[in-house]
């Protein structure tokens, strides 16, 4: 089953806007996963805290969100959103991501991840963002997600200390990045 509505496909996961219908079953999934997501991220729990989150990715010009959707049900697997874009001459966004865990360690995230980038550095007049990069915050401790980044392409830029208030307290994270010239065909490879 494929949703129409995707904006990029690769074998096992669509990617598609976020929709407020969408509300119900991503917060379920959020309440199933806090286990997988504490104490790195903190995803809407309630329809109360999903309609402002969502529609700030469907209305806003500063971020956009993409649903990752298992192709074979139409199942929302996660999201990844890109968050702080900024235009001119910095042409960049900073990701921000999650696993629902009915869908971790299946490679999913890995495919969708990919998708995520071939968009973001399309050129705008072929429906992509026309990007030039990307950056991945992450704590060190969060082995999981530095090893997605890692395998996307991303590289190692630096370390932040207290660099983003995180489960109650200010947390140090490494700085990936990959760039529109660091992607190329070897990403769309890394995709599928």
């Amino acid at each position: 089953m494929s949703y129409s509505a995707y904006l990029r496909e690769g074998r096992h996961v669509g990617l598609r806007p976020f929709r407020l219908a969408d509300g119900p079953e991503f917060t379920t999934h959020v309440h199933e996963s806090r286990h997988l997501h504490h104490p790195w991220l903190a995803p809407p729990a309630t329809i109360e805290e999903y309609e402002p989150y969502a529609a700030s990715l469907i209305q806003g010009e500063t971020r956009v969100g993409f649903l990752v959707c298992e192709r074979e049900t139409g199942a929302i697997a996660g999201f990844v959103n890109i968050n702080n874009i900024v235009r001119g001459a910095f042409d960049c966004g900073a990701l921000g991501y999650g696993a629902f865990a009915h869908a971790a360690g299946r490679g999913l995230f890995r495919e969708a991840l990919g998708l995520v980038v071939a968009h973001a550095f399309t050129p705008g007049d072929e429906g992509g963002l026309e990007l030039h990069r990307l950056e991945a915050n992450i704590q060190p401790g969060n082995a999981a997600s530095l090893a997605l980044v890692r395998g996307a392409g991303f590289r190692r830029e630096g370390f932040s200390p207290d660099f983003l208030f995180v489960d109650g307290a200010w947390r140090d994270h490494e700085r990936w990045a990959i760039t529109a010239e660091m992607s190329g065909p070897a990403a769309a490879d890394r995709a599928g």
